[in-house]
């Protein structure tokens, strides 16, 4: 996309929130085959010392990314992505969770037309996903 070939550093490329339902939870443990208690189960999860039902973790980081292809256009131009974990997103039985995203240049593309997208990924106002950056091609 023209926009990140002559994106500056720190520049903001993108903000959305996402939505997840406790739906969003289910439909996620049958894609991954990851069934633990803690991502439907809110009795379960409070016997385990938890707040409540959480988000699965890579389910937060496949979210975050996901505006970033829309803006990249193609995956393939995904070279690297990398997050830690950092807080858990804690998805209420009636209002689901809101997670935001503000995606920023944080290194312009080289010689070799790839750069730097910086994620900053937060729920309930505090960073969720911490080192999130994706290594792209900001060239077609």
């Amino acid at each position: 996309m023209a926009i990140l070939e002559t994106a500056a550093k720190g520049e903001q490329l993108l903000e959305t929130t996402l939505h997840f339902t406790r739906e969003s939870l289910v439909r996620y443990a049958g894609a991954s085959g990851d069934f633990n208690p803690i991502h439907y189960r809110d009795d379960i999860a409070v016997e385990v010392g938890l707040p409540g039902v959480l988000a699965h973790g890579m389910l937060t980081m496949g979210a975050a990314i996901q505006p970033v292809i829309e803006l990249l256009g193609d995956p393939g131009r995904v070279v690297d992505y990398q997050v830690r974990f950092t807080r858990p997103v804690l998805v209420d039985a009636s209002g689901g969770a809101e997670v935001q995203i503000v995606a920023t240049v944080g290194e312009e593309a080289g010689d070799d037309g790839i750069g730097r997208i910086d994620l900053t990924v937060s729920f309930a106002d505090k960073t969720v996903l911490t080192k999130a950056q994706v290594r792209a091609k900001f060239t077609a």
